[in-house]
C-alpha cells in the first residue's frame, strides 16, 4: 500500500499537485469536478501562506512534498461528542442495545466508577484518538446532574488547558429538562457552566411546562453571555415536537447567543406540513442542526428479532436547502449509547455519506464535518483553507471523494502548524484496569 507522504521539515515548503474542496478556499484551484479542484500550497511558519494554482508557486527553489494529486482538509471538528461516557462498553455494555438499556446502563456506571481520575484517563485516551486522526476542535456534553457535575468540570477544565495547543475543547452541560423542576437547579448548573466557560443545554422531550423552561433557559443563557446546545427529539415519536417549540422560543425571547440542535430524529416521522412548518421556525430563529448517524443507526427503531425500518438521521438535506446550518458529528463512543467509533471523522463522513445519501452529487457536503460545525461553535477561522490560516491539515493519498469514502482507513497524513504529528493510536490495554464489571 503507498504510505502517508512526509513532508519537509523546514519552515517554509510547498505541498504540490494537492486537491482541494472548492467550498473549503477562496480561491486558486484548477477545478477538476466534483467541487474539487488542484493547487499548489505554500506552507509557512506554521501557516497557509498561499493558495495557487499548479505550478504558479514553484521555481523558487523551495522544497516540495509532492502530493499526486492527494486530497488536502482542514482539521476537523468534531461538535457533539460525550467525552465521559466514552470507552466505558467493556465494563457496562448495553444489555440490548435499546435507548433505555443505555440510559440504564450509564447511570449505573456513573455512580459506580466516575472518578476523577477514571474520567481523564478516559477522556484523555478519546482526545489521543481524536487528535491521531486529525480532529482540531471538539465539544463534549457533560453529564451535570449533582453530585457528577462537581467531579466532571474540574476535570473538564483541567483537559482543556492540557490539550489547548492540539485540540480546542468546548464543553455544554447536559440533563433531562425535567430538572428544571427542581428549585435552585437552573441558576447553579448556569453559573457552574458559566464560570467554566462551557456552554448551557438541556436534553428536551415533550413535559408539561416545557415552554416554560425553555424560557428559562434562555433567559439563564442570555444573562451570562451562553450559548445554547440541545439534545432534541432523540425518538422515533412523531409527537415529539420539541425542536419547533425551541425555535419559537428562541424567536420569542430573541436570543442573540447561538443555539445547536442535535439529534431531532423524530422529524423525519412527521408529516409534510408539520415539517415545513417547523423548518420554516428553524430557520427563521437560526438554530443550526448536528445529525449523529452512526449512533442513532445503533439506537433508533430497535427491537428484538425485527429488523429495523428507519435510519434515525435528521433531515438535513432539507434543512440544508432552506439555509440552515447542518452538521455531523460522532456522537458516543465505545459506550452503552454506542458500541463503537473512534472520533475518525473520516470514517464518520464516510459513514454518513452512506447513510444521509450525501452524494450524487457529493457537493460542498464535505462542509458537515469542517466550516459548517466550526462555525456553530463559534470560531470561524477553523474547517477551511485559506491563505492566513493555520496550517492544520489532514492530507491523503486518496485523490477524490470516492477513493476517500471508498476507503477510509487509506493513508493520511495529519499535519499541525505545518508539521507532521505521530499518529499512533493509544492501546485499549492502557484501560484494562478501570474495565472491572459490575
Amino acid at each position: 500500500m503507498a504510505e502517508a507522504i512526509s513532508p519537509p521539515e523546514q519552515e517554509r515548503y510547498l505541498l504540490v499537485n494537492a486537491t482541494l474542496p472548492g467550498a473549503l478556499t477562496a480561491g486558486g484551484l484548477d477545478h477538476v469536478g466534483d467541487g474539487l479542484g488542484r493547487a499548489d500550497i505554500l506552507i509557512e511558519n506554521g501557516g497557509i501562506a498561499a493558495v495557487s494554482p499548479c505550478g504558479v508557486l514553484r521555481g523558487q527553489g523551495l522544497p516540495e512534498s509532492e502530493l499526486d494529486g492527494g486530497l488536502v482538509l482542514p482539521g476537523f471538528i468534531d461538535m457533539h461528542t460525550h467525552l465521559d461516557k466514552g470507552h466505558i462498553w467493556p465494563r457496562k455494555p448495553n444489555p440490548d442495545g435499546t435507548f433505555d438499556g443505555a440510559l440504564a446502563a450509564v447511570a449505573t456506571d456513573r455512580a459506580a466508577h466516575w472518578s476523577a481520575e477514571d474520567l481523564r484517563r478516559r477522556m484523555e485516551f478519546a482526545l489521543r484518538c481524536a487528535h491521531a486522526h486529525g480532529t482540531v476542535m471538539i465539544r463534549t456534553h457533560i453529564d451535570s446532574v449533582s453530585p457528577q457535575d462537581e467531579i466532571t468540570w474540574p476535570v473538564f477544565r483541567e483537559l482543556r488547558r492540557d490539550w489547548a495547543d492540539r485540540i480546542e475543547l468546548q464543553g455544554a452541560a447536559l440533563y433531562g429538562v425535567d430538572l428544571l423542576n427542581t428549585p435552585g437547579f437552573l441558576p447553579r448548573i448556569a453559573d457552574r457552566v458559566a464560570e467554566a466557560g462551557g456552554v448551557l443545554g438541556a436534553v428536551t422531550y415533550m413535559i408539561d411546562g416545557l415552554e416554560g423552561h425553555l424560557d428559562s433557559l434562555f433567559q439563564a443563557a442570555a444573562e451570562r453571555g451562553l450559548d445554547l446546545d440541545f439534545h432534541v427529539d432523540e425518538t422515533g415519536d412523531p409527537g415529539a415536537r420539541s425542536l419547533r417549540l425551541i425555535a419559537e422560543a428562541a424567536l420569542r425571547n430573541r436570543f442573540e447567543g447561538r443555539i445547536v440542535c442535535g439529534h431531532c430524529c423524530s422529524l423525519a416521522r412527521q408529516d409534510a406540513d408539520e415539517v415545513d412548518r417547523t423548518l420554516d421556525l428553524v430557520a427563521r430563529a437560526g438554530l443550526g442542526v448536528v445529525s449523529l448517524p452512526m449512533c442513532n443507526m445503533y439506537l433508533m427503531d430497535r427491537k428484538a428479532g425485527r429488523t429495523p425500518r428507519w435510519r434515525g438521521v435528521t433531515l438535513l438535506h432539507e434543512m440544508k436547502a432552506r439555509g440552515i446550518p447542518v452538521a455531523v458529528a460522532s456522537d458516543n463512543t465505545r459506550d452503552p449509547f454506542y458500541a463503537y467509533g473512534d472520533l475518525d471523522m473520516v470514517e464518520l463522513f464516510s459513514q454518513a455519506t452512506r447513510i444521509l445519501h450525501l452524494d450524487h452529487p457529493v457537493g460542498d457536503w464535505i462542509d458537515v464535518v469542517t466550516q459548517a460545525p466550526a462555525w456553530m461553535l463559534g470560531d470561524a477561522s477553523q474547517g477551511r483553507l485559506d491563505p492566513g490560516g493555520r496550517a492544520d491539515l489532514v492530507v491523503f493519498r486518496a485523490r477524490n471523494w470516492n477513493e476517500l469514502v471508498a476507503r477510509p482507513s487509506g493513508p493520511r497524513t495529519v499535519l499541525r502548524g505545518g508539521r507532521a504529528i505521530e499518529r499512533a493510536l493509544p492501546d485499549y490495554r492502557e484501560l484494562d484496569d478501570l474495565m472491572e464489571r459490575l
